[in-house]
């Protein structure tokens, strides 16, 4: 429900303006440097020099510049034994992951307009990106190919920070993810609901929750290429009826209302969170990149056309809906697109709308769960879960894994998710604050290992591209609720208890513990990570 705060708003609108502008100035031209290393050149020169040499794969030493146009090898170029795997994920099928696990579609992102307006709505999708998503993804790029594996962001952090800290990382990670992919099932029964009235409440309710996720799940069981493709499917089965609502609307749009704006009038809270909500998670696609074809190209090219189709997905309808119709704030709440839909072209284009919402939610979650369970295989290869996590099926998919998200989902999809929802906020963000440190903390400490994609700039552009993002951070923590804070801290807390357990656990051989012998030694020899 929308919230008017007129009495006390004046002053906080100027700050957070001021703010943003200060953000978007910091961060505009060092992207515009930046953003060309989304492409990653055709030929990248992976050499290693060694007290004047040059290592080469599988020959000696010899000295640098008679390297004769030999085969070079760079930091974790370990041939992988899945190498050559068949099931690895090409460029097509990651791009839709990663698209599914920031967005999925504009659906969830009317609240903007709702807060504070169309205008700040527009320049919200556009900014925001700037300021959010482009050093999210560019961060994910350098160290998902620098550590090809599937721990993702938990080995960044334990390279960097030491296995405590890792272990943490997987933890709030993991929940936070977990968290929000409970809310998927129930969403696509919430978008089907109007059309199908039994499946609002009761028992035929929690027979859809309970079938639907058995179903996603088995499909994530069946094998990662199968779900990257069916990503592919959905994508384009949720993107097209907003073209064609496009289409429709062009004899409607009236450009003046995209000008509409009352900066005395904004729900901050409502818009940041939002914003937030629909642009982050550009690093989980990290737990899967063990699972990539040729990582080191693949994903900062998956990476780079992921964010332009996250942010026309989100523009282009934001545009359409708030040029073709006469603005009502209240209004525009979650599902407000397939009203907005039925206006301009009619009952199918709401009817449509709805099933692409619902299959959005499908998307999201196969997408989500992949990254979860990944992640925890990631972290029994490094020994920070026991060894039973990193059994595969015969698909090769992480069965264990998955059946500890499923269960995780299933347990949460019977709660309320208002304050949880902020709670999982609150989680990322303290990941992300471990990101951003590690990512700084590698530079220094590995200065000249070798990178596949890497972000120009030294130690001190890491650190600028760091700083928009952890005031933002800041400015999102700073509207949280007490109660949100405390839930998120005692969530903290469990990780902090339960790393030491699992460390006894294993001291006392109560459950097997082993790490990968195909993962370079990143905690006792950081000569491992050159060759």
């Amino acid at each position: 429900m929308y919230v008017s705060r007129k009495t006390d708003c004046c002053w906080r609108t100027k700050c957070l303006l001021i703010i943003f502008i200060s953000i978007s100035a910091l961060n505009f031209l060092q992207i515009l440097n930046l953003f060309k290393t989304f492409i990653p050149s055709s030929r990248t020169d992976s050499r290693i020099k060694i007290h004047g040499f040059i290592k080469v794969r599988g020959e000696a030493t010899i000295p640098m510049g008679n390297y004769n146009d030999a085969e070079y090898i760079g930091i974790n170029e370990v041939v992988s034994p899945r190498a050559n795997d068949p099931r690895k994920l090409s460029l097509l099928p990651l791009v839709f992951l990663i698209f599914y696990e920031v967005a999925g579609g504009p659906f969830g992102v009317e609240d903007t307009v709702q807060a504070a307006g169309p205008l700040l709505a527009l320049v919200g999708f556009l900014v925001f990106p700037i300021i959010w998503s482009v050093p999210e993804a560019l961060i994910t790029a350098e160290l998902g190919t620098m550590f090809p594996e599937n721990s993702g962001y938990v080995v960044w952090v334990s390279s960097a920070l030491g296995p405590f800290w890792g272990f943490q990382q997987g933890w709030v990670k993991w929940l936070s993810g977990v968290i929000d992919n409970a809310l998927y099932p129930v969403l696509f029964l919430d978008y089907l609901k109007s059309g199908i009235p039994a499946l609002g409440g009761g028992l035929p309710r929690v027979i859809a929750v309970l079938g639907i996720t058995l179903v996603l799940t088995y499909m994530n069981y069946r094998g990662l290429t199968i779900v990257g493709w069916v990503a592919v499917m959905l994508g384009i089965l949720s993107i097209l009826p907003f073209v064609v609502m496009g289409f429709i609307s062009i004899p409607k749009l009236r450009p003046a209302r995209w000008l509409v704006a009352d900066v005395h009038n904004v729900d901050w809270n409502l818009y940041l969170n939002t914003l937030f909500w629909n642009l982050n998670y550009w690093d989980s696609i990290s737990t899967l990149v063990g699972e990539v074809h040729n990582p080191k190209k693949t994903l900062p090219k998956a990476l780079f056309y992921a964010v332009i189709l996250v942010v026309l997905s989100y523009f282009f309808p934001l545009l359409v809906g708030t040029g073709a119709v006469p603005l009502e704030r209240d209004l525009w709440t979650d599902g407000y697109f397939s009203d907005i839909a039925k206006i301009l072209g009619g009952v199918w284009l709401r009817w449509w709308i709805q099933g692409a919402a619902a299959l959005s939610n499908m998307g999201t979650f196969v997408a989500e769960m992949s990254s979860d369970s990944f992640q925890l295989l990631g972290m029994a290869e490094r020994g920070m879960l026991p060894e039973f996590f990193a059994k595969r099926s015969r698909y090769g998919t992480p069965l264990v894994g998955i059946l500890f998200s499923a269960s995780g989902v299933i347990l949460l999809s019977w709660m309320s998710f208002q304050e949880i929802v902020a709670a999982e906020n609150f989680l990322y963000c303290f990941g992300m604050i471990l990101e951003f440190i590690a990512f700084v903390r590698l530079r220094i400490k590995l200065p000249n290992a070798s990178r596949p994609f890497k972000i120009p700039g030294g130690t001190v552009g890491a650190i600028l591209l760091c700083i928009p993002p952890t005031i933002l951070i800041g400015v999102v923590l700073a509207f949280s609720s007490v109660k949100v804070m405390i839930i998120s801290l005692a969530a903290v807390a469990i990780g902090l208890v339960m790393q030491p357990c699992l460390k006894r656990i294993e001291k006392n051989r109560w459950l097997k513990f082993s790490i990968s012998s195909d993962l370079p030694d990143i905690h006792h020899d950081t000569g491992a990570l050159l060759h």
